[in-house]
């Protein structure tokens, strides 16, 4: 039977997964040699997670993620320099070197932010969700979570508005097995963290992490879920990461047996074989592919190493957005590149809310089951 998928796609998927994965290796790399300082929060394992949702959704949709947020940004686009220069903390980073590793941010390509608080995205997603449907807009919001922010009260709050007001967001679990060195299954009465989509009315499943095209064709559909207006999605990626929760986690907690029988089912050889079972490609494609994202990678760390670091004076920037105040286009600023496709919002002063918020029809159906209305 024929692949349902183009030889393009999956080329793309494949490039992006072996971008994040040879970037995540320098940069583990370039952490020991001291270049990157504070904490690095590697994706090595990870990759399908966030390439899958990436090439399942549009391009002005938004995206937000957790601390380890280095491969969504590279996944839908953004420039490799520019992220090793911010994990450098170097001022040709996307947030002139003061975000650092867990605060890569690039409103170009609509990735607003990895956040360092577990689960401080959760609620902002709801946010940015419900601003899509206030202006009238058919733009899905997909956020990150790790399998302990599933814990948060924050994630309980925030899934009950989004599910009250049926907003057009995708939450993705991303289940590597492990909150820092403490296992789900230890902290969580009910570890499986899709079913606690039900207590809310809302629809969850379970998705394998470690196949890019699943997670694509998951995110696909849920993406559709969003915009015909049926309200949010949780899906829990079952993944793993092959490298501790950080660089400065030795991973004691799990033996070197289950690190390798994971290994076997890593994303990004299997994609390749799928692709070639296919007769799609050929193994000089993703050769030539393979040498050149290792000088890409190459050229980013360049590039970071020869950046210079922020002025003094770059305390006191940036903390305070005046009125009238351009956005500082990160692309423009340092590679000298015009970005035409800035996004724009209206003000919101000319529109108004087309739906009941609290519908109460609803609770008064409720009320009659439960015996409080007679």
């Amino acid at each position: 039977m024929a692949s349902p998928y183009s030889k393009d796609l999956l080329l793309t998927m494949y490039r992006k997964m072996y971008l994040i994965r040879r970037f995540e290796e320098r940069a583990g790399q370039q952490y020991t040699l001291g270049k990157i300082a504070g904490f690095c929060h590697l994706y090595i394992g990870q990759e399908a997670v966030a390439v899958g949702p990436v090439e399942a959704i549009r391009q002005d949709d938004y995206m937000l993620s957790a601390y380890r947020d280095h491969g969504q940004p590279l996944a839908r686009g953004s420039d490799a320099g520019m992220v090793m220069a911010e994990l450098f903390g170097r001022g040709t980073g996307y947030s002139k070197g003061k975000g650092g590793s867990m605060h890569i941010f690039d409103i170009e390509h609509h990735f607003y932010g990895g956040y360092g608080i577990v689960g401080g995205q959760i609620p902002l997603a709801a946010g940015m969700a419900f601003a899509s449907r206030y202006r009238n807009e058919d733009r899905v919001t997909v956020c990150y979570f790790g399998d302990a922010a599933a814990n948060q009260g924050a994630l309980h709050e925030t899934f009950n508005m989004a599910s009250k007001w049926k907003l057009p967001v995708i939450y993705i679990c991303e289940n590597n097995r492990y909150g820092m060195g403490t296992a789900i299954a230890r902290t969580a009465a009910v570890p499986e963290i899709y079913k606690r989509a039900a207590a809310y009315d809302m629809r969850g499943e379970p998705v394998d992490g470690m196949d890019a095209l699943k997670m694509y064709e998951a995110v696909k559909d849920a993406a559709a879920w969003c915009r015909a207006g049926k309200g949010p999605v949780l899906l829990e990626a079952n993944t793993y990461r092959f490298r501790g929760h950080s660089m400065a986690d030795p991973a004691n907690y799990r033996t070197k047996q289950e690190v390798e029988d994971e290994r076997k089912n890593d994303p990004i050889p299997k994609l390749r074989e799928y692709t070639l079972a296919q007769g799609l490609a050929v193994a000089a494609d993703f050769e030539r592919i393979d040498e050149e994202v290792k000088a890409q990678v190459d050229a980013a760390v360049k590039f970071a190493d020869e950046s210079p670091e922020p002025s003094v004076e770059e305390l006191w920037r940036d903390t305070i957005v005046e009125p009238g105040e351009a956005d500082v286009r990160p692309r423009e600023r340092v590679l000298g590149m015009k970005v035409t496709n800035w996004p724009s919002y209206p003000t919101g002063q000319e529109l108004k809310v087309t739906w009941d918020l609290e519908p109460r029809e609803q609770a008064e159906a409720a009320d009659k089951k439960a015996g409080l209305i007679r």
